[in-house]
């Protein structure tokens, strides 16, 4: 067993250059909105929007991974500054490594906030695993931090707030927080 095994959330959170999110069930709340012409809406919270600009500017890259397509939340991300960005992909692994290969990181310095079976994979191989108050309970298990709040309802900023905590209290310094306005 490694000694990585023991790590704190905290002590894992130091290490974090990279945080990959899910779509449903982390930034939405899982719910798909159906139009009568198959058009599909999603809410967003716009303090997890501001969340990942504030990873951006703290010098920590942001990724999606999600097995759904959707142009809404593609364009949403061009819009917050996100650059790497996976719809519609079964496998989520390859996807990972790409990443991993594109940012020359390793597992120890991505975190990953996901809700549900699909996730697993990448929750279980990255160094911060993140999940949502109303996760499935399998994704319960395998994260190392939960928010106390659900999916697309603030649990995105929650975990960015805890991973800039931690990263400026090991800097000794706050880490700038103000972004442009818009989020």
């Amino acid at each position: 067993m490694s000694a990585s095994v023991h790590k704190s959330p905290a002590e894992r959170a130091r290490d974090i250059r990279c945080v990959i999110f899910d779509i449903d069930g982390v930034i939405t709340d899982c719910k798909l909105y159906l139009g009568p012409d198959g058009l599909e809406l999603k809410a967003v919270n716009v303090r997890d929007g501001l969340g990942i600009k504030l990873l951006l500017k703290a010098g920590i890259e942001v990724a999606v991974i999600s097995g759904r397509p959707s142009p809404a939340m593609k364009a949403r991300f061009e819009y917050l500054g996100v650059k790497y960005v996976w719809l519609d992909v079964e496998e989520k692994i390859p996807a990972y490594e790409s990443l991993l290969a594109t940012l020359a990181l390793t597992d120890a310095q991505v975190a990953m906030m996901g809700d549900d079976v699909p996730d697993l994979p990448l929750m279980q191989r990255v160094g911060l695993a993140l999940t949502t108050a109303d996760a499935h309970p399998k994704a319960h298990e395998a994260a190392h931090w939960t928010s106390h709040l659900n999916g697309g309802n603030g649990a995105v900023r929650e975990a960015v707030d805890f991973i800039l905590a931690v990263q400026s209290e090991a800097r000794g310094s706050a880490i700038d927080l103000r972004v442009g306005a818009g989020s």
